[in-house]
């Protein structure tokens, strides 16, 4: 039986097996009392990875934080007692200002609306669940597009590959801003005749459609390339040999093998995806009244920007917070499922 002493003590090591072993005496021991050598998967490792990252776990809060908010949007108006309808008209001054300190009172914790006279912190409440259900929508989509035509082009090669990268460098030459700054009224006046203004689910349903349209082309890049690399590979080849079936290949061999980049991709569009739709709505393209959106906050923020700043800092900080917790969060969960990215 073999000694061991305080120098064979072996620490983890975050890219595979870990020894638990503990120091121990000089001399014979006990088996039984022998830590073995404990393997941990991927998903294990990446998850031991990202607990390590401090920046990466605090944005995960957060971020969850606000999906929280998100979705219980309805459950925090019964709360405050506010509803995204209610207005105070009777609480502003003749230049249609909130009375007082900004119109903020135990009431309204974040003041008032000019004009308008709507609760502020109610309506950025709204306006979260807005962006982050178009956002994840749209991700949503454009991944799943992606995947499909990445792994159909990389596993069928030939024309058909030629003809997907066709399609893929063409929609990358359209510029994105003019497309969608001409498309979006475009479908709403194809729908809605006259005075009659598209519903706010129409606009945002052509919204997602053109983030689809544009975004699922670098997520059929990055797919294709990982596909290209393992298709030949030997256990690809065992399956064929083996006699499984297309389906079996790319759904059992394939996609279990390029799971990390794809959570990647789709952990970095969804804030891009928020960032565009808050665009448009600052733009006036974006989703109409009387459903709340922080970009079309921000947009009618802008004509009172001297006389009620709190009523462009409030929206505006809230969507740089968001954005900023989605995009740690993907960067730290790339480094987590990738280590030799941040080498």
């Amino acid at each position: 039986m073999s000694d061991f002493s305080h120098e064979a003590l072996v620490k983890a090591d975050a890219h595979g097996g870990v020894l638990v072993e503990e120091p121990v005496e000089e001399g014979p021991v006990d088996p039984a009392k022998r830590r073995a050598i404990v393997g941990r998967s991927p998903g294990q490792l990446a998850w031991a990875r990202l607990r390590r990252d401090r920046v990466g776990m605090t944005s995960a809060y957060i971020v969850l934080f606000f999906i929280a908010v998100g979705l219980l949007a309805p459950l925090i108006s019964v709360l405050y007692g506010q509803s995204p309808s209610d207005a105070y008209p009777q609480k502003l001054n003749s230049l249609a200002l909130p009375l007082g300190y900004y119109g903020i009172d135990g009431t309204h914790w974040f003041g008032l609306e000019p004009k308008l006279g709507r609760d502020l912190f109610i309506h950025m409440v709204y306006g979260i669940r807005t962006s982050l259900a178009i956002g994840f929508a749209a991700a949503v989509i454009t991944v799943t597009l992606g995947v499909v035509a990445g792994v159909i082009a990389g596993y069928a090669g030939g024309w058909l590959d030629t003809v997907i990268s066709w399609v893929i460098d063409f929609v990358l030459a359209l510029p994105f801003l003019i497309f969608a700054l001409a498309v979006v009224p475009v479908a709403g006046a194809m729908f809605f005749e006259g005075a009659e203004q598209p519903s706010p689910l129409f606009r945002a349903g052509v919204l997602i459609s053109v983030f689809a349209f544009f975004g699922w082309t670098s997520t059929a890049r990055l797919v294709r390339g990982q596909v290209l690399s393992l298709r030949e590979r030997e256990y690809i080849e065992a399956a064929r040999a083996a006699g499984a079936g297309t389906g079996h290949i790319l759904f059992r061999q394939l996609l279990p093998n390029i799971w990390a980049p794809i959570l990647i991709t789709f952990s970095l569009a969804v804030p891009g995806y928020i960032t565009a739709e808050g665009a448009l709505s600052f733009l006036n393209v974006g989703i109409p009244e009387p459903t709340p959106s922080l970009g079309r906050m921000i947009f009618n923020s802008t004509y009172w920007i001297q006389a009620d700043p709190l009523y462009t800092f409030f929206p505006a900080a809230t969507l740089f917070v968001v954005v900023l917790t989605f995009n740690l969060f993907g960067d730290s969960l790339r480094d987590a499922l990738d280590p030799k990215s941040s080498r």
